[in-house]
């Protein structure tokens, strides 16, 4: 059986890279979807010690064109694409009212047109195939709401509307489309909050029933699931991995 290829967004680096290296792990191919190209290749390199098959390819999800390009150049590489982790991310943590339109430009870019642009390019790949698995990486922010995180709140909780309707849409052609909502989680965007706000970190911990930030194995291992031959019959669901922090 030929193996299947992922394309994975923001895998030059922290939950992206345990992305791609957990589902490496299952004998896919693992598309490095990055802005950072020094990052994904990085990564690339990790992915190959672990005899994984991998591509880097330049990917700024904010431009339909660039993600255009870069699904062209994994096509030349692969022939296929059978799974999309919409990973790519980023905020600035700070109130609404000290908040600039930039900033909201930004952040509903990358987080919310970003995933867009990729299905667009990448659902018409899978229904040629006549399969295919999607996740979309939101946050719980998008659930219930998140002090500091407005506008990137309303950008998640875009990505879980997104998610129920292109479910509904491709669910004919047998596409699963899916959604993992992360709760607080130990990367680089904890510690830069942390290193302006010293008590936020051991707060989340302290809220959190497990006692622990979610480390990126545990969003990884979310992924996996909703890849594998088990979640076949699951689509357009949004999966929350936080520890027990919210439960809805």
């Amino acid at each position: 059986m030929t193996k299947q290829v992922a394309f994975v967004t923001g895998a030059g680096s922290g939950i992206g890279r345990e992305i791609a290296r957990t589902l490496g792990s299952k004998s896919m191919r693992i598309i490095v979807a990055d802005i950072n190209m020094e990052g994904a290749e990085k990564t690339v390199a990790i992915l190959k010690e672990e005899n994984v098959e991998a591509l880097a390819v330049y990917c700024d999800v904010t431009t339909l064109e660039s993600v255009q390009e870069a699904v062209k150049e994994s096509l030349t590489h692969f022939e296929t694409i059978n799974v999309l982790v919409n990973n790519a991310g980023w905020d600035k943590v700070e109130p609404f009212l000290k908040s600039e339109p930039s900033t909201w430009k930004t952040i509903v870019d990358i987080n919310l047109m970003g995933q867009i642009h990729t299905c667009k390019e990448i659902l018409p790949i899978m229904i040629e195939n006549g399969s295919g698995k999607v996740v979309n990486i939101a946050s719980d922010s998008g659930r219930v709401g998140s002090s500091g995180e407005a506008v990137y709140s309303a950008a998640k909780g875009g990505i879980i509307a997104l998610t129920k309707t292109l479910a509904r849409e491709m669910a004919r052609h047998k596409l699963n489309v899916n959604c993992i909502a992360p709760g607080p989680s130990n990367t680089p965007l904890i510690a830069e909050i942390g290193s302006y706000n010293q008590g936020i970190v051991q707060a989340l911990e302290k809220a959190i029933p497990f006692r622990r930030l979610a480390e990126a194995k545990d969003i990884a291992n979310a992924v996996a699931y909703f890849t594998s031959p088990e979640a076949d019959y699951v689509t357009g669901q949004t999966l929350s991995v936080n520890g027990g922090l919210t439960m809805v």
